[in-house]
């Protein structure tokens, strides 16, 4: 029995939001949610290990606001009701908890003030509201916990107690000056003394300050900080240990065996089986935080982010090259900036990347490997009042490179910057873009700790984008209200916030329409002001007026948040929004939207890119997400357009065809932390309105209407070896070459690839393994019932191997010498089979035994006989021709024609001699 408090407790202003508990009594199998939807952020769970339907939640609260559901909760019956049983007040919460495992009745509790505001972090109140509850009668009673610790301020508290003792208890807390630190009781909480001031334990107290004991030595206790501490003097003196990432925030300890632990960090979860020396890697889990996405236009393209956390990073959407990939790790790439970026390529060569890390702008040479930094203003920005700075630059600083001139790069502080040289030369093209509220431009972090790391720095801009239609039409967002745009390339400037938009959110998105001029859209996110409405807006005239199109009553709910929006540049009033808790989609300009969630996890979106016909995803905590061939959508989108308010009259058939490239690399996927890379092949998806009474056939032509290969609903369902192939039709894009497909005849979308290949026998087959067609035009034929519908297909040469000098001639030549060989390795095995029949009809008959040996001569030159390292005979060596003549596209060597013919030359020769030895072995069979 697992319970799962959701939202994360460490509240940075990027903060993953929490939405209540959920439990699985099946060991994770499966989820149910079990309530305390509006708790906000969950610290702790603590579960009775006499009772599992006994279970208590330490509720932080919303992070950017007041709200009553905080403190601790309590459940008897599993989850089907809670009781609030500790309830300080609307602003303070309860983060950490701690549980006597002997007594499950006895727990402590800490209580922290912790919220934040755009321009602030509140980290701590009153002790006399904050600090340490226990409780010795499940919750029944609290008693507020004082003798010894602070008195006058307390900021964020962690708690634990040592089982192998329960009345000594550990507690680690933030406040003023030298009260901060680890603080201990010997008496079951009743008193208190700071046995560590250590200021190192307490750094950045809102986003760390963890406790653990040792479940077996009350002496030995962890704090998990920017560092990973240990004390075995209970508390004491500290080491440090080292974790595989810095930024540490908990851990389990094994109570059977301490040695064993699970450590959690920025880096993700590492687990140690000898007591921290050494640790498991961090690099298998797909959790990482990425602000926004880039993509650059080479084959096949790069995704480029910044991770939080870590570094900016760039991956391939496809494995680069056909050699595989032992180590996914190896297809990462750091670029310029850090974690916060942004970082993108420059239009036309790769090789050059613009990088920003905290607002400072930086370039790249990817091919020489130095960040040369060109900062707008060279200030060291880090523990100023943003009121004090020349300029205010966001920790998350909007770039953007001039679709229309890519020399030209725009950079936001509260005002936009551009360069016409990347970054040697700035020059300012407004003026300040904000609200500027002089009240919200001070030092950040109250009242205890100072926190100034730039994502407090408030009336900045947070988003700039360049029409690609109109050339000097550029639009700007802040991070506290105000759209502005300019139609005269920064001359002058105009605000045009939506009248109806409430002050102070943050612009977090600007989407200039690729499809009509003067149209725009903006997504603007107010949940840092506690407020979780979505708010999406078109405008067609400029800015002079808005739309709303989200009222919580359209397709997204009233509490998403939203992140992001962009149109397709492929098929007008097509619309993707990234939300605080996964996709929507809208076909109708944003009239109406619905989830479009499909696999993706339920995870904050925020960026989104619409790239040769792919949807590619940034997302905060499950790293980047591509939704191979968006061309079915633009398919919906101009039938629901059509329609023009009607109801759409669905038709079946197929979508149209996106280009297939011909490359060869291997799926991927199959192992944890390994990026789930598809097949190479074409798209192939069709509409069915009803269930499908008779077969379903999907027949690949050439150009000459020459069957290619043929799929059909009736081919034999695929073995699942995993559960993950269990729904073997449905995962077809992950599949590799040579695998049967059986189409499905239910109602609906369906989606398979096509491996580009002709089948193993000429003329066509289900079963795959046979030569790559060669680029070209190829039609796709549907045929369901009295439905026939055919729609072109065209398959593309690699442009890397066109660059190298390989013609889509010497591929034809390539494919008619495997479809001989192909054709003749038929032929041969045809030949090894009728030799063999003639020589068991011969033996059986009591033939002449010369000729049953000559038979068997005959036959050992066909086939390859067992045994260590046997002599491979013609059919092995037809095979042989095939491997090396097929293995990469290439002008293949002159020499495989030659060994080819000469082999067809002994194959007839034995065909011969055979039909000489027994006369009713038909001519060639």
């Amino acid at each position: 029995v697992v319970y799962v408090g959701t939202g994360s407790a460490p509240i940075r202003s990027n903060v993953i939001l929490g939405k209540g508990v959920y439990k699985s009594s099946d060991a994770g199998k499966t989820w149910t949610f079990v309530g305390l939807k509006d708790v906000g952020q969950i610290g702790a769970v603590k579960v009775d290990p006499q009772d599992p339907d006994r279970a208590f939640v330490a509720a932080l609260g919303h992070p950017f606001g007041p709200n009553p559901e905080r403190g601790v909760f309590r459940t008897t019956d599993g989850g089907k009701t809670w009781k609030n049983v500790l309830f300080i007040n609307d602003r303070t919460g309860v983060v950490s908890l701690a549980m006597n495992p002997s007594n499950p009745n006895e727990l402590y509790a800490g209580a922290w003030r912790g919220e934040r505001r755009p321009w602030t972090i509140i980290s701590g109140g009153p002790a006399s509201e904050g600090g340490i509850y226990k409780t010795t009668d499940g919750g029944a009673t609290w008693s507020h916990l004082t003798t010894g610790l602070p008195q006058k301020l307390i900021g964020k508290v962690g708690v634990d107690l040592a089982p192998s003792n329960p009345k000594r208890v550990f507690a680690i807390l933030e406040a003023p000056d030298a009260e901060a630190g680890v603080y201990r009781s010997d008496d079951a909480g009743a008193t208190w003394q700071q046995v560590s001031g250590q200021a190192s334990l307490i750094a950045r107290p809102f986003y760390y300050t963890y406790i653990d004991v040792d479940p077996k030595d009350e002496n030995t206790v962890y704090v998990n900080d920017l560092a990973f501490w240990k004390s075995t003097d209970g508390g004491k003196s500290w080491r440090s240990q080292p974790t595989p990432h810095g930024d540490n925030h908990g851990m389990w300890i094994n109570p059977d065996n301490p040695d064993i632990f699970i450590q959690s960090n920025d880096g993700g979860a590492n687990v140690t089986l000898n007591g921290g020396r050494t640790w498991s890697t961090i690099l298998n889990q797909p959790t990482a935080e990425i602000y926004a996405v880039a993509v650059d236009d080479q084959f096949p393209y790069r995704l480029y982010g910044a991770q939080q956390d870590n570094t900016t990073v760039i991956v391939p959407s496809l494995p680069p090259t056909a050699l595989g990939v032992d180590d996914p790790v190896r297809l990462w790439t750091q670029g310029p900036g850090c974690e916060t970026g942004p970082i993108m390529p420059k239009p036309g060569d790769p090789n050059i990347v613009y990088g920003s890390c905290k607002g400072e702008f930086s370039r790249m040479n990817m091919k020489v490997g130095q960040e040369q930094d060109r900062w707008v203003h060279p200030e060291n920005r880090y523990g100023h009042a943003a009121r004090d700075l020349k300029f205010r630059f966001q920790r998350v600083s909007p770039m953007e490179i001039s679709p229309s001139d890519p020399t030209v790069i725009y950079y936001g502080s509260q005002f936009v910057h551009r360069t016409r040289d990347e970054g040697v030369t700035w020059e300012v093209i407004s003026g300040n873009l904000t609200a500027s509220e002089p009240d919200k431009q001070g030092i950040s972090g109250e009242p205890i700790t100072r926190d100034i790391t730039g994502e407090e720095m408030y009336s900045t801009l947070y988003a700039i984008r360049e029409s690609t239609l109109e050339k000097g039409v550029i639009w700007a967002g802040s991070n506290d209200g105000p759209v502005h745009v300019t139609r005269d390339n920064g001359k002058t400037w105009k605000n045009v916030t939506p009248k109806d938009l409430p002050p102070g959110g943050r612009v977090q998105n600007i989407e200039v329409s690729p499809h009509r001029r003067g149209s725009a859209y903006i997504a603007v996110y107010r949940f840092l002001l506690d407020d979780w409405q979505p708010y999406l807006y078109r405008t067609d005239d400029y800015g002079a007026t808005w739309q709303r199109l989200t009222d919580g009553k359209n397709g997204i709910p009233a509490d998403v948040p939203t992140r992001v929006v962009r149109e397709d540049p492929g098929r007008e009033g097509l619309l993707y929004a990234g939300t605080e808790f996964g996709m929507f989609i809208s076909f109708d300009n944003g009239a109406h939207w619905q989830s479009f969630q499909q696999n993706l996890p339920v995870t904050p979106v925020t960026d989104i890119r619409v790239h040769q016909q792919d949807l590619v995803l940034s997302t905060m905590g499950r790293g980047f997400w591509i939704m191979d061939n968006v061309m079915p959508l633009q398919q919906v989108a101009s039938a629901v357009a059509a329609a023009h308010g009607a109801a759409v009259q669905w038709k079946p058939g197929l979508a149209t065809l996106r280009p297939a490239w011909r490359t060869r690399h291997s799926a991927m996927g199959s192992r944890p932390g390994e990026p789930q890379y598809p097949a190479p092949g074409a798209y192939i998806d069709y509409l069915l309105t009803s269930e499908s009474t008779q077969p379903i056939t999907i027949e690949i032509l050439d150009a000459k209407s020459q069957v290619v290969r043929t799929f059909s609903s009736d081919a034999p369902a695929r073995p699942a070896t995993s559960d993950r192939q269990a729904a073997a039709d449905e995962d077809s894009p992950r599949r590799g070459g040579s695998v049967p497909v059986r189409l499905s005849r239910l109602p609906g979308m369906h989606r398979f690839v096509w491996d580009l290949r002709y089948g193993t026998a000429p003329g066509g087959s289900e079963r795959g393994g046979g030569p790559l067609v060669v680029p070209g035009t190829y039609q796709v034929r549907l045929k369901a019932g009295e439905l026939v519908e055919t729609k072109p297909l065209e398959v593309k040469i690699d442009p890397r191997v066109a660059a190298d000098g390989v013609t889509i001639a010497d591929l034809q030549e390539q494919l008619d010498l495997l479809r001989q060989v192909q054709a003749t390795s038929s032929e041969a095995r045809g030949a090894a089979a009728t030799i063999a029949r003639a020589i068991e009809r011969l033996s059986a008959a009591g033939g002449n035994d010369a000729n049953v040996a000559s038979l068997k001569s005959l036959q050992s030159k066909l086939v390859t006989a067992g045994g260590p390292y046997p002599q491979p005979m013609l059919i092995d060596q037809l095979s042989s021709i095939a491997r090396m003549a097929g293995s990469a596209d290439q002008k293949v060597g002159r020499s495989t024609f030659e060994y080819l013919e000469e082999l067809r030359k002994r194959l007839t020769a034995i065909q011969a001699e055979a039909k000489k030895l027994d006369p009713s072995i038909p001519p060639k069979d």
